[in-house]
């Protein structure tokens, strides 16, 4: 892509760039990629109140406090 707006891959309606964190090498490291789909007439719309779809924060997974 040589634009550095992103699009919804479903309907083409540009998308807000969000970032979100990938562990490479133990390090959490920025990664920028296109948001949810605010188009009510996709089939990807997500709605403003919607779950994101990864959990990056809180505890690891199968830990406890």
């Amino acid at each position: 892509m040589g634009s550095d707006e992103r699009v919804c891959p479903a309907c083409g309606q540009p998308v807000q760039t969000v970032v979100r964190r990938h562990k490479t090498l133990g390090a959490w490291v920025p990664v920028w990629t296109g948001g949810p789909c605010h188009n009510p007439e996709c089939e990807a719309y997500a709605d403003e109140g919607a779950e994101p779809d990864e959990d990056h924060g809180g505890t690891p997974a199968g830990k406890t406090s």
